[in-house]
């Protein structure tokens, strides 16, 4: 594929970019592009503010917020050039005061399959999560609504548990799995445990519905996933959901209520209506998240520095 000479390319452009030193803080790489008189670019992958959405308490924010006054911000203001991949990172980067003149964009891209899956008709609806099994995903929400439905379904969540912080509570797998019990729902429930990307097309395939309710991402790549495979999604207006997501025409943006939630599963209820949206929002995927342009989008910029 063409994006793996880009990729290549990318490498014997030698500049100093976050992913290229994995192991030090963003001060010693901004100090050790300085040194090489390089370009430092930063992409933040969301760790400017999302604290401020996800940790609830004060007492959770607090290091975060120390760490920053420390800093001064010192690393990402001095960049030469910051990338965002979603436009809710772009308003993040904003408030946390980087000039909007050094933000670039681009998000991450999604393989296509060349066509959409054929699934199967007149059985339960197979409703698809896939990723970090952490509380600010609320993957209760989730079951909460399936209690709610009228029609048969089953749930599939791929994914281990992780905190979101280092300060966040654990044992929030037993926790939904305990709430399947109390719903009466386990045996509509499987949880899967983590995969390998090599492992995740299998699931995607025979999904239904995938629906995301978390509280706060800055671009969400199981959206982007689900969309690709022509999947219809349910989703919290975090992330990229608002530039995949038309409302009743490839899937639904919602509040995160489980009777939100229900009503709109019970509208993917219908089959048809189900491939068309598939289809729509497999389209959106192609036309807007596809490898090629975006990886043209990066060489501009390196180019361009």
């Amino acid at each position: 594929m063409r994006h793996f000479g880009d990729l290549e390319t990318f490498k014997k452009l030698r500049y100093f970019t976050q992913s290229q030193l994995p192991k030090f803080p963003d001060g010693l790489r901004f100090f050790f592009a300085a040194i090489k008189k390089k370009p430092f670019i930063l992409n933040t992958h969301g760790s400017l503010l999302g604290y401020k959405k996800y940790l609830p308490s004060p007492l959770q924010k607090f290091p975060y917020r120390v760490y920053d006054l420390l800093t001064l911000k010192v690393s990402a203001k001095r960049a030469t050039a910051i990338v965002v991949s979603s436009e809710m990172e772009y308003e993040d980067a904003v408030a946390f005061g980087i000039s909007p003149k050094k933000l670039h964009v681009i998000p991450m891209g999604v393989d296509i399959p060349v066509s959409q899956m054929r699934r199967e008709e007149n059985v339960p609806l197979k409703i698809l999560f896939v990723g970090r099994v952490a509380r600010v995903r609320r993957v209760e929400l989730i079951l909460q609504a399936v209690k709610m439905l009228s029609i048969p379904c089953t749930v599939t969540i791929v994914g281990g548990e992780e905190k979101t912080s280092s300060l966040t509570k654990s044992g929030y797998l037993d926790e939904l799995k305990d709430l399947c019990i109390d719903l009466g729902i386990a045996d509509r429930v499987t949880f899967i445990g983590p995969k390998s990307p090599e492992e995740l097309p299998s699931f995607y395939s025979a999904a239904d519905v995938f629906v995301y309710p978390s509280l706060y991402e800055n671009f969400a790549q199981p959206i982007l996933e689900a969309a690709s495979y022509g999947i219809p999604v349910i989703a919290t207006s975090v992330g990229i959901a608002p530039e995949l997501i038309e409302d009743g025409e490839t899937g639904f943006l919602v509040s995160g209520e489980p009777p939100d939630l229900a009503q709109r599963l019970e509208q993917l209820g219908d089959s048809s209506e189900r491939r068309k949206m598939g289809l729509k929002i497999q389209d959106k995927a192609r036309n807007k998240f596809a490898w090629d342009p975006i990886i043209d989008q990066y060489m501009e910029l390196y180019r361009s520095l």
